[in-house]
Order: C-alpha cells, then structure tokens, then sequence
C-alpha cells in the first residue's frame, strides 16, 4: 500500500513561486539509514541558490535543466521513526538533529553517520537551526582559521545563519571578535557576546587600523583588496558563502573563491575557501555547547510547512536575520 506525506516540492528553477506544497510517497530507510519524522528545519541560503539553479556552474552538480533532488532543505530535527537493519546508534523515538537533502518534509531517512542526539535544553526548532550554519562556522575558525585565544577576528555578515553562530564560537575560542552588520542587527550581534560591533551603513571596516588576525567573509560583496588592507601580513582570510548575489550570474561567489586560491600563493596571507561537510562528530561538538550555555541559535521567523515558500522569499528578500526555520 502506497503510503504518502507532504512536502516542499521543487520540479524546475525559477523563484519561489515554482515551489509546490504537495504529496509525494513517504521514503523507506535503507539498511544504514533512519527514518525521521521531522519536526522542524530551517532554511539556509544554499536553498534559494538550489531553487534559481545560481550560480550557472553550480548546475554541473544540481542539474543543468532542472534540480535533481526535487525537495528543498537539508537542516532538521525531529524524532526517530524507524531505523534500517543495520543501523546501531539510533533507535525509534530517539531525538535527533542532523543535515540530509530533502528536510522540507514531513519525514526524511538520512545516513545514521549524518545526524546526532538532539541537544537535550533545545526545542526542535532551536535544533533544526544548528546543522550547517553552526557546523560551518566551526570549521571555518576551529578548522581552517584554527583561531587561537587572544587573536583578533572580524566576521562580515555578523547577524546572519552562519555570523550569529560564528561570533559566538569565536567567543568561546578565546578570541576579541568584532561583527559587521546593518544598523537594526547591530544590539543583535552585541547580545551573542561580539566585543565591537560596526555598523556598515555608518562605517567602512576596510578602512580601519588596527588589523585583524583572521576574517571571515560569509558576504561575498568587498573585494580581496579591501578584505587584505585590514589583515595582518601572516593573517587568514576564509571565504565561505556569498550572501545574495544577482541570480542568473555564471560564477556568483565562486568568482571571488578563485580570485583568493589563485592570489593566495603570492602573498604572505592565507587566502582559504572551504566547503563545510556534515558529520556527527561536529554536531556532537555543538550539541555539548548548546547544552551548557555557550552556544545558543538565534532565529527570526517561524514558519509552518505549508508556507516553506514564503520563508525561502523572506530568507532571500528581505535579508532575514539569523535564522529562519519551519515547523512540522
């Protein structure tokens, strides 16, 4: 008997008026997969990218015509609902986070090697906010960056997914962060603990004289030139994400990944680009640090399933702060 559920459903590129809230069969766990019925997800700017197929290049791996995994999301949290024959971690009821391609829905099965015990303080909601923003910010200042106590660290794009996550991370490394925002996130970014906070309607960080040990670029829209001026001569500049680019471009931030990767091996400074991968390890790691304090999600909007649409719109329109998420 055929069994279905809803979902977000997404058949060919264009805005968010082509995504559908529709029913599609419910999926059945492999022998190393879960089956989890989601309770929330959250959405992250890779699913307005995989909703216009921007940019261009990026369709080699999405779909040139038309996206090959046809329900949105990757970010979730919810309850086990059944586990496959060789799956020993987990069991049905257990209460788990995690990032998998097709989130946008009522249930999900995902490798048991790709999610982690729900932080036990947290809602779903709060859960689901945490995958691949937080695991990217990890890696980008543990791992790439390997910020060190003391040192100085800059995060462009301070309030959004990845930024709320990175300047508190940064924080719990032992670094003097300074965030960079608009004017209306500026008490946000001070209230996760940034030591400075600018304001860049009001002022140019690239301008500043005092440099900075590591930057981390999660907005993609200042030139290495300006981005070098204020680094130390040995500093990291790491480049994840890109922000809202114009859709449609050929390159969009990939442009400025290569432009660093190719400049990089002539300077004095560490010029890195990296592609956040999903782990249980890490999100192990972040779940102890929600669950004692040091780490806590910041969302804007809450949105039901049914609405999946508006929230990608407000997520790339209306430069959301934080997160958003869906609940299920």
């Amino acid at each position: 008997m055929e069994v279905l559920m809803k979902a977000i459903v997404q058949d060919r590129y264009g805005s968010s008026d082509v995504l559908e809230f529709k029913e599609v069969d419910k999926p059945v766990p492999a022998e190393h997969e879960v089956l989890v019925r989601v309770h929330a997800a959250s959405v992250n700017a890779r699913d307005w990218h995989f909703l216009r197929g921007d940019p261009y290049l990026a369709r080699m791996a999405m779909g040139w015509r038309a996206p090959k995994v046809n329900i949105q999301g990757t970010d979730f949290a919810g309850r086990v609902e059944a586990v496959g024959s060789g799956v020993r971690g987990f069991r049905p009821g257990d209460e788990v986070f995690g990032e998998a391609p097709k989130a946008f829905a009522e249930y999900i099965t995902v490798p048991e090697s790709v999610i982690a015990t729900k932080p036990a303080n947290l809602s779903f909601e709060q859960a689901a906010a945490i995958p691949l923003a937080a695991n990217t910010a990890l890696m980008g200042l543990r791992d790439v960056a390997r910020v060190q106590p003391g040192q100085r660290v800059l995060v462009n794009g301070a309030s959004g997914g990845v930024g709320t996550f990175a300047v508190q991370l940064g924080k719990i490394f032992g670094a003097h962060v300074t965030g960079v925002c608009s004017a209306r996130n500026v008490e946000l970014v001070r209230s996760i603990g940034a030591d400075e906070v600018i304001d860049y309607t009001k002022e140019d960080f690239s301008l500043g004289t005092q440099p900075y040990d590591v930057i981390l670029d999660l907005v993609g829209n200042r030139s290495l030139r300006d981005l070098r001026r204020v680094l130390t001569p040995t500093g990291i500049l790491v480049l994840s994400g890109g922000g809202v680019s114009e859709g449609g471009s050929l390159l969009g931030p990939m442009g400025l990944f290569i432009k660093g990767r190719l400049l990089s091996s002539f300077v004095g400074q560490r010029l890195v680009t990296f592609s956040a991968l999903p782990g249980r390890e890490n999100l192990a790691t972040l779940s102890k640090l929600a669950e004692s304090g040091k780490l806590t999600p910041a969302i804007d909007r809450s949105y039901s399933l049914s609405e999946g649409a508006e929230a990608i719109r407000y997520l790339e329109m209306d430069h959301a702060r934080a997160k958003v998420v869906i609940t299920v």
